[in-house]
C-alpha cells in the first residue's frame, strides 16, 4: 500500500514542483531537508522510473541556484547584522569565517559550502553583504548547485537501482544514507575548520 502511494507520488505532476519548493526553502530555512528530498526522489526515479532522473537533477539544481541567489540578495539588502539571530556569537563567527574565505577564494568556498547546510547559509548571506561581484558569485553558485544536485540524486538513484520495484525500502535507505553522508560531511568540515583555526 505504501509502495503504491510512493509510486503514485513519484508519477504525480506535483512531484517536481514539490521538490523545487523543498530545495528552495532549504536554502533559507536550513531545517528543511532539501538533501533528503533530492536523494529520496532520485531513489524513486530509479526504483519506479518516474520522475526522470535528469529532471530531478535539473529541478534540484535550479532550486538550489535560486535559493542561494535569494540568500545573496538578502545579504546584499539587509547585511549580516540586521536581525537579532545574526548577532549571536556563533553566527557572527560563521559570518567572519565566510567573509575571510570569500575574500581569498570565492569559487572554492561557495562550492564547498553548498554541501554543508549552515555554512551554505553563512557564505551566501556574507557574499551578498560584502558585495562579492555578481558574475563571479553566480558562476560559482551555478556549478556548485549542479554538482550538489547531481551528487544527491545519483546517491538516491544508486540505492533505487539496487532495490528496483521496492520504492518503500529504496526511499527509506536513501534517506538514511543522505543523513549519514550529511553528518560525515559536517564532521569532516568541522574537523578541518578546527585544524585551520589552530594553525
Amino acid at each position: 500500500m505504501i509502495g503504491d502511494l510512493l509510486t503514485s507520488l513519484a508519477s504525480s505532476p506535483w512531484a517536481l514542483p514539490a521538490l523545487f519548493a523543498l530545495v528552495l526553502a532549504d536554502a533559507v530555512l536550513v531545517v528543511i531537508p532539501g538533501e533528503v528530498a533530492v536523494t529520496a526522489t532520485g531513489a524513486l526515479a530509479a526504483a519506479t522510473g518516474t520522475p526522470p532522473l535528469a529532471a530531478v537533477v535539473a529541478v534540484a539544481a535550479l532550486a538550489a541556484l535560486c535559493g542561494d541567489a535569494l540568500c545573496y540578495a538578502v545579504g546584499r539588502v539587509a547585511g549580516v547584522e540586521r536581525w537579532r539571530w545574526m548577532r549571536h556569537p556563533r553566527i557572527r563567527s560563521a559570518f567572519a569565517w565566510a567573509g575571510s574565505r570569500l575574500a581569498r577564494s570565492t569559487a572554492t568556498v561557495v562550492f564547498t559550502a553548498r554541501f554543508i547546510p549552515f555554512a551554505r547559509l553563512a557564505v551566501n548571506l556574507t557574499a551578498g553583504a560584502t558585495r562579492v561581484p555578481m558574475g563571479r558569485y553566480f558562476a560559482a553558485v551555478a556549478v556548485a548547485a549542479t554538482a550538489w544536485a547531481l551528487y544527491q540524486a545519483v546517491v538516491g538513484a544508486a540505492i533505487g537501482a539496487l532495490l528496483p520495484g521496492d520504492p518503500v525500502i529504496a526511499v527509506i535507505v536513501s534517506i538514511v544514507v543522505a543523513i549519514a553522508l550529511g553528518l560525515v560531511i559536517d564532521a569532516a568540515a568541522a574537523r578541518l575548520s578546527g585544524r585551520r583555526a589552530r594553525r
